[in-house]
């Protein structure tokens, strides 16, 4: 080893299995969030068509649930990396759900939906490379990239 080079640690097990629980609990709170109290109609830029990019972003939730449960028990540079590149895919899916329906009515003269649009291809782009990142850590079998 030069150096230059720096090796990435982990941090505790202990403490990724602290995130992890946190990961579960938020997640947990967003579902309730958003299907009970007080609920996505709560929100006044949500239009009626949000019920049409529920499913997605249900599934993305849920998936980031599960991943993180399963942390719980076991995280192993390659699962972890299995999982990220699924929860990624996931909620890449939920993305372009919502770009495509854009269930999003900004009042106003300002062009929220211009702002809206660009942090969805943002998240879009990002999501992309988190899932080539996470295939490669998942074929090498590194938890991280150094």
């Amino acid at each position: 080893m030069t150096g230059t080079e720096t090796t990435a640690r982990r941090p505790s097990a202990a403490s990724r299995r602290v995130g992890y629980a946190v990961a579960v609990l938020v997640n947990g709170l967003l579902l309730v969030l958003i299907h009970g109290w007080p609920g996505w109609e709560a929100v006044p830029f949500l239009t009626p068509r949000t019920t049409e990019v529920l499913t997605a972003v249900d599934a993305s939730i849920v998936v980031g649930i599960v991943a993180n449960l399963v942390y719980l028990v076991a995280d192993p540079p390659r699962l972890r990396a299995l999982g990220d590149v699924v929860t990624t895919a996931v909620g890449l899916v939920a993305v372009v759900v919502v770009w495509r329906v854009f269930p999003f009515d900004f009042a106003g003269t300002f062009d929220w939906a211009l702002v809206v649009r660009i942090l969805l291809v943002v998240a879009m782009v990002g999501s992309a490379i988190g899932i080539v990142v996470s295939l490669v850590r998942l074929a090498t079998g590194r938890g991280r990239l150094s």
